[in-house]
């Protein structure tokens, strides 16, 4: 119905009264329509192409949950709520670097499961939440690499099932990670097995 009100011509109506590019202006300010094209077959039929925005992510900003399309950009008017399935990003420069990050985390799927949302931080930079509370800080340069690095780490000693509150991958030579308050310490083991 919404499509139809934005073409703006009802059957029996003059053909060459129809505007194909104020047409196609009102088509695609319709909030899943990325594109359109609209052209007068005559001597009766108007005809109406569509390419449709494709969800990726929920953005959390300032409060509100919007959809992002593949390209990053809001879908305004559409329902979040019916997009739960989708990975939250949070943070006001996280929609242009959405479709990478969701890139990175998707290379490992074992890990990319276990993620409950991820926040842009200093537009730069992103911190994984996963879905047992534990926050993985990857760098402003190879997140990916990083990413890697946690599913190495995870294989071999468990790492994101231990009593920690956060792993800091920020430094490539480096691993920092926070216990829970009342965690045992590791020892040196995770650090020698990272290095070698």
């Amino acid at each position: 119905n919404e499509l139809r009100a934005a073409v703006g011509v009802q059957r029996g109506s003059p053909i060459l009264g129809l505007d194909p590019e104020a047409a196609k202006a009102r088509i695609e300010r319709l909030p899943w329509v990325a594109q359109a094209a609209v052209a007068r077959n005559l001597p009766a039929t108007v005809r109406v192409v569509l390419h449709e925005r494709r969800p990726m992510a929920r953005w959390q900003h300032r409060g509100r949950v919007q959809v992002l399309d593949r390209t990053g950009t809001p879908v305004h008017g559409a329902d979040a709520g019916r997009f739960a399935h989708l990975p939250l990003v949070v943070g006001p420069g996280a929609p242009p670097e959405t479709k990478t990050l969701l890139k990175t985390l998707r290379s490992r799927p074992d890990l990319a499961r276990r993620v409950a949302a991820a926040v842009h931080v200093s537009q730069r930079r992103w911190n994984v939440r996963m879905h047992n509370g534990v926050t993985v800080q990857l760098p402003d340069g190879d997140a990916a690499a990083a990413w890697q690095r946690l599913a190495r780490l995870e294989a071999r000693y468990g790492l994101l099932q231990r009593a920690i509150r956060a792993v800091d991958l920020r430094l490539p030579d480096q691993l920092v990670v926070r216990l829970e308050p009342d965690a045992e310490p590791y020892g040196p083991a995770i650090a020698r097995g990272e290095a070698t």
